[in-house]
């Protein structure tokens, strides 16, 4: 059993996964308190309302995090991948998951019970600051999307979210960056909270002006720089990848 909890649980080839920020011995902790747990597309891990006690390790597959509205609106705020690991922040108040986490593929997942990785931090105080610099991460991210989200508009947002896809799934190609996850144009309008009729025009805007072409469903991006002047994003160079993810 234990042989089986440690192969579910082995490092991905994900460099922005959660393994980045910590030690081997260290990402091996969390290793031993995981136990394995398999989903099936269409199901979910949890849903919006669920006692959030748990954290997932993705080892492999895909799980799409939304958040339904009153009037029955989904937004995606999240994509994750094998090497990511899925976590509701604790406040010490809400023990509740404010989201769903949809399976998007067959996924294989390492379960970790709060309880369990508690004892850890308690335990292991370098473990533990490398464990708050990740949750930091995730704040500034949520953070970084939000102000995409709401500076720029509509355009900006479907830029900075092309730019955040390109360094999540990103391929580099002969034309530029092939964006491996194949997203329907009502995901990607999910994504800033329009229609998908605006995102068909927004993305026909876009390859009229060079910045992006599809090829068999697949989005192309040819020019980084016209993207980023979209969203007022300068000083994207400097910006860690950690940080524009989707």
């Amino acid at each position: 059993m234990e042989a089986h909890r440690y192969e579910l649980a082995a490092k991905t080839e994900n460099p922005l996964g959660i393994a980045a920020f910590f030690s081997e011995e260290q990402f091996g902790m969390l290793e031993e308190i995981m136990y394995p747990k398999r989903a099936s597309a269409g199901n979910c891990v949890f849903r919006e309302g669920d006692v959030s006690d748990k954290l997932y390790y993705i080892r492999s597959g895909k799980i799409k995090l939304k958040k339904t509205t009153e009037d029955g609106k989904e937004f995606i705020i999240s994509i994750l991948q094998a090497g990511d690991l899925l976590c509701e922040p604790e406040d010490g108040m809400t023990q509740q998951h404010s989201y769903c986490a949809e399976v998007m593929e067959h996924t294989e997942l390492g379960v970790i019970q709060r309880k369990d990785l508690d004892i850890i931090l308690y335990r292991n105080g370098d473990f533990a600051m490398r464990f708050m610099k990740w949750m930091a991460l995730l704040h500034r991210i949520t953070e970084s999307k939000f102000r995409d989200l709401l500076l720029f508009g509509k355009p900006g947002a479907l830029a900075s979210t092309l730019i955040r896809l390109s360094n999540s799934y990103g391929i580099a190609c002969p034309e530029g960056i092939r964006i491996s996850l194949k997203l329907t144009n009502a995901e990607l309008a999910d994504f800033i909270g329009t229609t998908r009729e605006s995102v068909n025009r927004m993305l026909s805007a876009l390859k009229d002006d060079g910045a992006i072409e599809l090829r068999k469903g697949y989005i192309v991006i040819l020019s980084l720089e016209k993207l980023r002047g979209i969203c007022h994003c300068p000083s994207c160079p400097q910006c860690p990848k950690e940080i524009c993810r989707i």
